[in-house]
């Protein structure tokens, strides 16, 4: 099971978000954990009834014995289905934690903050099955998260995780996110009060900007190459539109200073 840009939070995870807190993604452990215990119940259970049909009076405790082990494998897989039912690994804009343990209940976390870098490892199986084990590191040197195993889908996880982290805003058409919609309510586009002069309808504002400016209030609206390689953490530099070439980095001292030196247009000298 797969949560992904979902406003739906799965009963149990309520208590562990904070208040306002964007669920990214929420997945159970993948079903090849249960493998081994279903495999061994079932074996066990054959086991059984081999014994029990070929037994006599002299070995009918033996059958008893083998129903008894049967009995115990079966809890034994019951006890693995609740605790991997319980069991989440949580994305959100802010953290990543996990939740575990079925009698103690228990969550650790890891804010998006510090972690500085994220892999993950497919074994064969796991790349047949479908399954991962991401590993992670961070600044600090006691991490409550270092090993997730067990991730379904984890080439598309490790995206999402990673789009939150590096804050990159999904292209248009993408179904699996909330859709941006037709701007026509005076953010953009031609409806009513969506004007910049005198009976001039504004320009449509692409989706992407839209979104950034909704999910990231400091990033402004024009954006260049040299904004996109500001780093992610620090606060974005707004950068002027075309019609205001202004070095960002001038303040205004510096503008007079340069302005004032202006001696005017130097006229083309002529040889005698």
């Amino acid at each position: 099971m797969a949560l992904r840009r979902s406003t739906e939070v799965p009963t149990g995870l309520a208590p562990i978000l904070l208040p306002g807190e964007k669920l990214v993604t929420a997945v159970h452990a993948h079903w090849g954990k249960l493998a081994e215990p279903v495999a061994t119940t079932t074996l066990g259970f054959a086991a059984a009834i081999w014994v029990d049909s070929n037994v006599t009076k002299a070995t009918q405790v033996l059958g008893t014995i083998f129903w008894w082990l049967f009995f115990v494998l079966l809890a034994r897989l019951v006890w693995c289905f609740l605790d991997w039912s319980h069991n989440w690994f949580v994305a959100t804009d802010k953290r990543l934690l996990l939740r575990y343990g079925l009698i103690t209940h228990k969550v650790a976390m890891m804010p998006l903050l510090k972690v500085t870098d994220m892999s993950y490892v497919r074994s064969i199986p796991g790349q047949f099955l479908g399954y991962g084990k991401f590993v992670l590191e961070s600044a600090g040197q006691d991490q409550a998260m270092r090993e997730v195993k067990w991730v379904p889908n984890p080439d598309q996880t490790y995206r999402d995780i990673c789009a939150e982290i590096f804050h990159i805003v999904p292209p248009p058409g993408d179904e699996d996110f909330e859709d941006l919609g037709d701007l026509g309510d005076g953010t953009g586009g031609t409806g009513p009060g969506g004007r910049t002069g005198p009976g001039g309808p504004t320009p449509p504002v692409s989706p992407i900007v839209s979104a950034v400016s909704t999910d990231y209030p400091d990033v402004h609206r024009t954006h260049n190459p040299i904004q996109d390689r500001l780093d992610s953490y620090s606060r974005p530099v707004p950068i002027q539109p075309p019609s205001r070439p202004e070095t960002v980095y001038e303040s205004d001292d510096i503008k007079r200073r340069r302005r004032g030196a202006d001696t005017g247009p130097i006229w083309p000298q002529h040889e005698d």
